[in-house]
């Protein structure tokens, strides 16, 4: 090897190539939604507090002690609660107006929303026992849904963006 060839191996990096200068973007938009043109999107009142406001004004949509330093079955938990929300939402079709609320407290998970009134009660009934009892089988734990039924849709919508 030539000792040119050799130098440049040997040659520690310099500044210029550390340190990489870009600007910052502060700005978050993650769990915003945008303004739409013609002002006709409507939000509930847990979609129109930003994602900052959790705890202020409005609430998380899960409720356990599972995640906690040091609580037991952390992502059991969290794939379980994926699991009620896309059984919810399939079995509930085009029903809840709102988020699904998951509660667990001591080995009772109940779950909470607020669904529209177009359903006769029998069949409403009938939902309310289907879920429970499958959920119950499938989590191995009691399971309670508790829902508040409306009219209209838009007796949910807090503001239009």
């Amino acid at each position: 090897m030539s000792l040119p060839h050799l130098r440049n191996v040997l040659r520690p990096p310099t500044l210029h190539r550390l340190l990489h200068t870009s600007t910052v973007c502060p700005k978050s938009q993650s769990g915003r939604y945008r303004i739409t043109p013609r002002k006709d999107l409507a939000l509930t009142y847990e979609m129109a507090n930003p994602p900052h406001q959790i705890a202020h004004r409005k609430t998380w949509n899960s409720w356990n002690t599972s995640n906690l330093e040091g609580g037991l079955r952390a992502s059991e938990t969290a794939i379980e609660d994926v699991f009620i929300r896309k059984f919810m939402t399939g079995t509930w079709h085009a029903l809840f107006l709102s988020e699904i609320i998951i509660k667990r407290q001591h080995n009772i998970i109940r779950i909470a929303g607020i669904v529209r009134r177009s359903v006769s009660a029998r069949k409403m009934y009938f939902l309310i026992g289907y879920t429970e009892e499958l959920l119950s089988f499938w989590l191995q734990s009691p399971v309670k849904v508790e829902l508040q039924t409306v009219g209209d849709k838009r007796d949910v919508v807090f503001k239009y963006i």
